[in-house]
């Protein structure tokens, strides 16, 4: 998964992905194209999930035990797979989610503009 601008390209943190993917799963069951499109979407087109790295990470969630998978027929008439999110998948997806929060509530903090004393 990366940003959108080349020129601006990060690497995400690691799990990253699948956080997002199980964030996208608890709205309910989707297939690939749909996870990858609705992670566009929700971040403004700023990530980008490029199949190597969409369905390495769902083969790994399901692997865990985190989500499940099923055939199907996809809105354009396509067989697809359409992936759910386990009970198991929403307490990570719960864990993960409260971890994240407090990571980035303490990168807030150190990047906060720091007020100037006066002498």
């Amino acid at each position: 998964m990366s940003t959108r601008d080349a020129d601006t390209q990060l690497e995400l943190l690691q799990g990253t992905l699948d956080l997002l993917i199980l964030q996208t799963l608890a709205l309910g069951q989707a297939h690939g194209h749909a996870i990858a499109r609705s992670i566009e979407q929700r971040s403004d087109d700023v990530l980008q999930v490029g199949h190597g790295s969409l369905y390495p990470a769902l083969q790994r969630l399901l692997k865990l035990g985190l989500v499940v998978a099923v055939d199907g027929i996809s809105e354009n008439n396509r067989k697809a797979r359409f992936y759910r999110l386990t009970a198991k998948g929403r307490k990570k997806l719960f864990s993960e989610t409260s971890k994240w929060q407090k990571l980035s509530n303490a990168i807030a903090l150190i990047l906060a503009p720091v007020a100037k004393e006066n002498p």
